[in-house]
């Protein structure tokens, strides 16, 4: 498939995608030039930068994504250096999941006090 139509399936714009493919996290396995260079796709391509969005959405920079996936395609980063990535990103994921249930909990405060004057309003109407 071309870029657009990769764009249109992933929400992603061509630069993007282009920029992923400049920086390694779109290889041979994804992308192939055709004999008038243009890129051509793969539909693992699709899932794969679906992955990179969902992952650089919990925290993850692409610094960190290639060091993931270039030393995973090579084999080439020691297990335990994997594991202490994980692990960071992990904790990372739940001190948010904790910041966003603190945010969570105000607003429903602040709905539940704005609910009761909204209905002490309308009784005041009457």
């Amino acid at each position: 498939m071309k870029i657009h139509a990769l764009a249109q399936r992933t929400g992603l714009t061509a630069p993007t995608i282009r920029f992923y493919e400049k920086e390694g996290l779109l290889d041979e396995r994804h992308v192939r030039r055709g004999e008038n260079n243009y890129r051509d796709y793969c539909e693992e391509a699709v899932e794969h930068l679906r992955m990179i969005k969902k992952i650089q959405a919990v925290g993850f920079s692409i610094a960190e994504l290639k060091e993931l996936t270039q030393a995973d395609a090579a084999k080439a980063l020691p297990l335990s250096r994997i594991v202490e990535l994980l692990r960071q990103k992990i904790q990372e994921i739940g001190r948010k999941q904790d910041e966003l249930e603190q945010v969570q909990t105000h607003l429903k405060r602040m709905l539940t006090n704005n609910l009761a004057l909204m209905d002490a309003e309308e009784k005041g109407n009457r």
